[in-house]
């Protein structure tokens, strides 16, 4: 199920789990995230891109993007995806893939705006006040 903004982005989700003694190194990483790799998710479609981590590791991705599947294609075939994807590899709990393939993705439940646009959409036709 593809969650969209609009016709043309998909809301995405995602978890991963920090190790507890690595979570500073990954907050110190995150802080300045090499330049060739931000400008690599721009152009391969991570748009509004976010990580927000809590204190015991739980690590929650938000991304908006044309497509996640076309995005993740296009980052792997980067050769600094493939650096990063090695070095950050080795902060995350129970997984045996790179971190970019190895989420787990949640499923959206609620967004304001589509429900906003679906109220006026039924919402009935102004009228012309009497003049």
């Amino acid at each position: 199920m593809s969650e969209r903004t609009d016709a043309a982005m998909e809301r995405v989700c995602f978890q991963l789990q920090v190790k507890p003694d690595r979570i500073a190194e990954y907050r110190q990483r995150h802080a300045a995230v090499w330049p060739d790799m931000l400008v690599a998710l721009k152009r391969t479609g991570w748009n509004n891109y976010s990580l927000f981590l809590r204190e015991d590791g739980l690590l929650i991705g938000y991304v908006e993007t044309p497509s996640i599947a076309d995005a993740q294609a296009a980052m792997a075939q980067t050769e600094v995806n493939e650096r990063w994807q090695t070095e950050m590899g080795e902060f995350f709990v129970d997984l045996d893939v790179p971190p970019d393939e190895g989420f787990l993705r949640l499923t959206e439940v609620f967004h304001l705006e589509d429900q906003l646009a679906a109220l006026a959409d039924d919402a009935p036709a102004p009228t012309e006040p009497p003049h």
